[in-house]
């Protein structure tokens, strides 16, 4: 993993021009987000590219290696990279909702999505989670299976587990 830094601080960009770096919104915002295995050696690669002979390197930055403005990102690293990859109507925060749900996906539950995001509510989370026709058949699928599962037992174990759920419900 590469090694953490600028977790105590944001990019600020200022109304009249220039930027400066500020606290994270919320103390949730200050936090380490591990990233795929598969990146490290481009990220690394890439910042080492970067290497200004500074601290800290930003992973997108004029070639000065100085903060960029968000309209200059958006029009000389965004949109080409959108473009080459063939992709269209594609917004740089579509991949914050992408990340989450992936994560939510490979079975994050809310908690960690909460926390991975940097969120301070679950309410703030549930923005970015999305569901898909995919992950609904494999949810589908999971059910399917635990019912054959459970059809396959002994009768005696589906009765126990019959009175269990009628016991549950009558509780409530």
């Amino acid at each position: 993993m590469l090694a953490p830094s600028g977790l105590d601080r944001q990019l600020i960009e200022q109304r009249g021009g220039g930027s400066t770096f500020g606290p994270p919104k919320s103390r949730a915002g200050r936090r380490i987000v591990p990233f795929p295995a598969i990146l490290q050696a481009d990220l690394r690669e890439h910042l080492e590219r970067l290497d200004c002979g500074q601290a800290d390197v930003l992973v997108f930055s004029s070639p000065a290696g100085r903060p960029m403005r968000h309209s200059n990102f958006y029009r000389r690293v965004w949109l080409p990279a959108v473009a080459k990859a063939g992709l269209s109507s594609v917004h740089f925060h579509d991949l914050r909702h992408t990340g989450n749900t992936l994560t939510a996906d490979a079975g994050a539950n809310l908690r960690e999505l909460v926390d991975r995001m940097g969120h301070s509510s679950t309410r703030a989370a549930l923005i970015y989670l999305h569901s898909s026709g995919e992950r609904q058949r494999t949810l589908a699928d999971a059910v399917g299976d635990a019912a054959r599962a459970a059809l396959q037992r002994p009768s005696n174990q589906r009765k126990h587990l019959a009175r269990m759920w009628q016991d549950r419900h009558d509780r409530q």
